[in-house]
């Protein structure tokens, strides 16, 4: 595969870490070392044993300028990470891991169009769904045929943007000649946590004439609730799913079909369904045009997809410019994360320091905290990218990965966590290693004075500082505390945080946020030596829940489970005969 990039930093395609990488380092589609034998680790092991009871205090005390050297910037996008539990010696280290790892070669393998995600035998091309017209990314096909994919992306994108502009202009009409005035989204996993936490994300620079919802859940709830109050009539449907045949998927699909048929008949169909998929006999079958089917490719996973025809539903709400604008923000970070050296990568500092965090300290979660209301659903995305991706227990070999892989992600926006559990943050027994997220110019400032932001900010700036450095028993006692309630006053600090704090919330920067969590994972999955591109821990639950359905309807069916399951069955069985 050719990469021709006419515009970035290294036009010869390598990394520029790759040249000092250690000649031991594993080539491209080789089995990675069992990086816990390696002597990176080893050195990072004596390393922790030295600086593990260092105190952020003690680290701030000895360097001044601490705030200023821990930092690196990719485009407007600033990170400090100097309020971790780390010295020049610690970054040191684990960049040394990283090339052991073959980090680098690994960057341009994936960015080449290599087949990396060896269990399926495909590419990983999602920096190809952002790559700008003129780019060439030529991958080779199973027979040996080589496509240039890019002009294929950008073949999907004038649709979906000629697509966008009917609906949103009244152009595209429902059976009964009226314009669009709610668009649903129907889709599970990555077919809905993308557009639903980017719309969400972007909701200021969306269409208000417009409604958008999502609908991902079998409960027929949610089915339920997304229609409850809609005109079908003014409603048009997203199905979003590569292969037509996703249980949950078409369960909702054929439920919001009934109820468009129910109001406006057959034909109606055709009127008020497109299709997001690649299997065009399916979408003909349950009357979509094909003419309105978005394709997708199988270089693209599913919590990689929102910037592809995924995104349909998002494009609409905010308009092609603005969706393109989050391309570039993708594409902005895909560049830093090839061409930036890994000491102020901040991909692959982010992902070094998850591994810190998680392999020698031991933490088994890690909160992402943004100081927007409008990314609620940025935490509940970054779970399925992450926690999919490398909640993996083998590596790419097969072999027992032998350290601690992926952690737990979660959070919610501050300053609503801060009533809520952060609590055990300051002064609980759980190391919690977190991100702050936070913008410098609101989307909307508030009133009083200080306005709501510079409020809102105040927290932000104030927790990283609490958790840092906390309150000595010397400290509250000075204060006048009495003697007794001292201990329960006191806050350990020595809590690590990065902070990321960017000029504002638009599309270029969310683009540049999800792009940065993506590589943050890719960079760990290197590391541990694991494929972060399959989730065949989703497949067990899927395929027997495919052999229950029949046994939940037929009384007389045999139950071959284990005795909780086939007790439970009969449970459920019993209670609706009733």
């Amino acid at each position: 595969m050719a990469i021709t990039e006419p515009t970035s930093a290294h036009s010869d395609g390598a990394h520029p870490d790759a040249a000092q990488s250690d000649p031991a380092r594993p080539a491209a589609g080789t089995a990675p070392p069992v990086i816990n034998q390696t002597p990176e680790w080893a050195a990072l092991a004596a390393h922790h044993a030295e600086i593990a009871d260092v105190t952020l205090r003690d680290l701030f005390a000895r360097d001044p300028h601490r705030g200023e050297t821990f930092v690196a910037e990719a485009d407007g996008l600033y990170l400090d990470y100097s309020k971790n539990r780390i010295t020049a010696r610690t970054i040191e280290l684990l960049v040394a891991l990283a090339r052991r790892a073959g980090l680098a070669d690994r960057i341009e393998a994936m960015m080449r169009g290599d087949r990396i995600n060896i269990t399926e035998n495909r590419s990983v091309l999602h920096v190809a769904l952002r790559a700008p017209a003129g780019t060439s990314i030529v991958v080779e096909g199973p027979d040996g045929e080589k496509t240039d994919v890019v002009p294929e992306v950008h073949r999907v994108l004038d649709r979906m943007t000629e697509f966008a502009d009917r609906v949103r202009s009244g152009v595209w009409r429902g059976a009964t000649d009226q314009p669009i005035s709610t668009v649903v989204n129907i889709g599970i996993g990555g077919s809905d946590l993308g557009p639903a936490m980017a719309y969400d994300a972007l909701r200021d620079y969306s269409d208000r004439s417009l409604r958008l919802r999502f609908v991902s859940n079998v409960d027929p709830t949610d089915i339920r609730e997304a229609t409850v109050d809609l005109d079908p009539a003014t409603t048009l449907f997203i199905v979003s799913s590569k292969t037509f045949t996703t249980l949950e998927t078409l369960a909702n699909a054929r439920a919001a079909r009934q109820w468009v048929v129910d109001a406006l008949g057959e034909d109606a169909v055709a009127h008020h369904f497109v299709a997001v998929s690649t299997n065009a006999e399916k979408v003909a079958e349950f009357g979509i045009d094909t003419r309105h089917m978005f394709e997708f490719w199988d270089w693209v996973g599913g919590r990689y997809s929102m910037d592809s025809a995924i995104g349909l539903s998002l494009m609409i709400a905010i308009g092609p410019e603005s969706f393109r604008e989050l391309l570039a923000g993708f594409h902005a970070m895909d560049e830093h994360f090839r061409s930036t050296p890994f000491e102020r990568n901040l991909p692959v500092l982010l992902g070094l320091l998850g591994v810190w965090y998680r392999d020698f300290f031991g933490a088994q979660t890690h909160a992402v905290l943004p100081y927007s209301q409008y990314l609620d659903r940025f935490p509940a995305y970054l779970q399925q990218l992450d926690m999919e991706s490398n909640g993996k227990s083998v590596d790419l070999a097969g072999r027992p990965v032998g350290v601690p892989t992926g952690p737990v992600v979660w959070g919610t926006p501050g300053t609503n966590g801060q009533h809520a559990y952060f609590q055990l943050l300051h002064q609980g027994t759980t190391l919690v290693p977190a991100d702050f997220i936070g913008f410098i110019e609101p989307n909307h400032p508030g009133v009083g004075d200080p306005d709501q932001h510079v409020l809102l900010m105040a927290n932000f700036f104030a927790q990283t500082e609490a958790l840092a450095f906390g309150k000595t028993a010397e400290e509250v006692a000075a204060e006048g505390v009495a003697a007794e309630l001292v201990p329960h006053r006191t806050f350990p600090g020595n809590r690590p945080t990065n902070t990321l704090l960017a000029p504002k919330l638009t599309p270029f920067t969310l683009g540049q946020l999800v792009a940065l969590y993506e590589h943050k994972v890719f960079t760990q999955g290197v590391i541990w030596g694991i494929n972060s591109f399959d989730q065949w821990g989703v497949e067990l639950g899927k395929v027997l829940a495919g052999r229950i359905i029949p046994e939940l309807t037929d009384p007389a069916a045999k139950l071959a489970h284990d005795s909780s399951t086939n007790a439970l069955i009969r449970r459920f069985r019993e209670a609706r005969r009733s």
